[in-house]
C-alpha cells in the first residue's frame, strides 16, 4: 500500500465481527504513513482479534499511540471537542452500527462515532456480514443520511488478487482512499 504524506489523526475501532485484520492492516498501514493512530477495541473485538490473527490486544494495542479502553465515557474521543479527523469501525459488528445508526452511545466507540458525526468528520463503518436482513440495511442507510460512510468488506476482483493478503488490501486500500491518505492507484480503477 503506498500512502502519501498527508498526516492524520484517525481513530481506529475494532468491534466483534469477523474480519479483525482488516483493522490489524489498516492500523498498521496508518502507522507506516505516519498517521497518528488512535485505537478502542472491544471486548468482542478483543476476543475475535486473538481467535482469527493471534493478536492479543496489548499487543496491538502498542502498535497505536494511543489507546482506550471502550468503557472509557471519560477519554478524549467521547468529547466532540477532542480533535481527530476521522474514526473508523473496522471491522462493524452489526450491534456497533445499530447503535451508532440509532445515537445509542453505551460504549466509547459508539459515542465517538456520535461526536464524529456531530461534528461533521468522516466516519467509515466496514460492516463484515451477509447476508443483511432489512433492520441491518436501514441501519446502513440511517448512518448514510447522517453523514456516514459504509464501505462494506467486499474485496476487489477486478484487480485480479492472488492471495488472501491481496484481498484483504483491496478493502483497507479502499478505507485508505475515503480517509484522504493514500493515492495508491491499486484501489481506484482505470480501465485498463
Amino acid at each position: 500500500m503506498l500512502v502519501n504524506n498527508m498526516k492524520k489523526r484517525v481513530l481506529v475501532c475494532l468491534t466483534g465481527a469477523s474480519g479483525a485484520i482488516y483493522g490489524v492492516r489498516l492500523l498498521r498501514a496508518l502507522k507506516a504513513s505516519d498517521n497518528e493512530v488512535h485505537l478502542i477495541i472491544s471486548k468482542w473485538g478483543e476476543e475475535t482479534l486473538k481467535y482469527e490473527t493471534g493478536i492479543d490486544k496489548d499487543t496491538i494495542s502498542k502498535e497505536a499511540d494511543y489507546s482506550y479502553d471502550e468503557h472509557d465515557l471519560a477519554a478524549g474521543p467521547a468529547s466532540g471537542t477532542f480533535p481527530i479527523d476521522s474514526m473508523v469501525v473496522i471491522p462493524c459488528s452489526m450491534k456497533t452500527l445499530a447503535g451508532i445508526a440509532h445515537g445509542y452511545a453505551d460504549n466509547l466507540i459508539a459515542r465517538a462515532a456520535d461526536c464524529t458525526l456531530k461534528e461533521r468528520r468522516t466516519l467509515i463503518l466496514v460492516p463484515r456480514e451477509s447476508p443483511l436482513n432489512l433492520i441491518q440495511i436501514r441501519n446502513m442507510a440511517t448512518v448514510t443520511e447522517a453523514g456516514g460512510l459504509v464501505i462494506p468488506a467486499s474485496p476487489a476482483f477486478w484487480a485480479k488478487p492472488k492471495t488472501i493478503d491481496e484481498l484483504v488490501d483491496s478493502v483497507v486500500e479502499r478505507v485508505l482512499t475515503h480517509l484522504g491518505v493514500t493515492d495508491d492507484k491499486r484501489a481506484m480503477w482505470t480501465g485498463d
